[in-house]
C-alpha cells in the first residue's frame, strides 16, 4: 500500500493529537487553544473567502469574526473536518497538497505537541525531512529579509541557504549559523525560535536578536 504524502501523514496526526487531548489544551500560537487551531485549520481548508486575512492584515478582522464562528462549533466534529478536507478543496489535490501543505501541518503538529509537558522531538524519515527542506529555505529567506545579519542555515545532509538584508551582507556584518535538521530550521524560521531544536553560533548580541525576533507571518 503506498504511503500517505508527508502533508497527508502531519495533517492525520494533528487531528489525532487534537482529539486525544480535547478542546482547552495549550498550544504555541499565542493565545490559541487547540480548538482554536482547529477553527483556523477548518477555516482554510474551507472559507476560501475569508482565508485571506490569514496574511492580509486589513481583511484580518472578518477573518476573525468566521474563526470564532468555526470554533463554536462541536468540537469533535471540527476535529474530524481538520481530519478530512472538502473534496472540493484544493487540499485534495496531491501536487498542491504537498506544495502548500507540508509546512502548515508539521509546524501546526509541533504546535500543539511541543506546548505539553515534557515534549521530545519526533525522529523524522529521510523523506520527511527532504520534504521539509524546500519550505525551510523558502521561510528562512522569506522571514529573515530584514534581519540586519547575514544568517546562514544550515541543514546537515540536506544543504545550506544564506538569508538576512542586504545590510547584512555587508564585509563587515555579522555573521550568524543555525544548524539543524530540516523540520527544526523550518521551525525556527517560522517564529518559534524558542521550541526549535538548533544550534545558534555568532556573536551573542545578534544570536539574542535572533532568537527574539518576530519571525513568521
Amino acid at each position: 500500500m503506498p504511503q500517505p504524502s508527508v502533508a497527508r501523514a502531519e495533517r492525520h496526526a494533528l487531528a489525532d493529537l487534537m482529539a486525544r487531548l480535547g478542546p482547552d489544551a495549550p498550544t504555541l500560537c499565542a493565545g490559541w487553544t487547540t480548538r482554536d487551531l482547529a477553527a483556523h485549520v477548518v477555516l482554510r481548508d474551507r472559507r476560501p473567502d475569508a482565508a485571506p486575512g490569514i496574511l492580509v492584515r486589513p481583511l484580518a478582522p472578518y477573518t476573525e469574526r468566521v474563526q470564532r464562528g468555526l470554533a463554536a462549533q462541536p468540537y469533535p466534529r471540527l476535529v474530524e473536518m481538520v481530519r478530512h478536507p472538502p473534496w472540493w478543496s484544493w487540499s485534495t489535490l496531491p501536487m498542491l497538497d504537498a506544495a502548500v501543505n507540508v509546512a502548515e501541518f508539521f509546524i501546526h503538529h509541533e504546535d500543539v505537541r511541543r506546548a505539553q509537558p515534557q515534549w521530545q522531538p519526533r525522529e523524522l524519515s529521510m523523506d520527511a525531512e527532504q520534504a521539509l527542506w524546500g519550505p525551510a529555505r523558502m521561510m528562512g529567506r522569506l522571514y529573515l529579509r530584514r534581519f540586519p545579519a547575514l544568517v546562514h542555515l544550515h541543514a546537515p545532509g540536506y544543504g545550506e541557504v544564506t538569508a538576512g538584508s542586504p545590510a547584512g551582507r555587508e564585509a563587515d556584518a555579522p555573521r550568524i549559523r543555525v544548524s539543524g535538521p530540516p523540520g527544526e530550521l523550518l521551525l525556527f524560521c517560522s517564529g518559534r525560535q524558542r521550541a526549535a531544536r538548533v544550534e545558534v553560533t555568532g556573536p551573542p548580541a545578534n544570536v539574542e536578536a535572533l532568537r527574539t525576533a518576530r519571525l513568521g507571518v
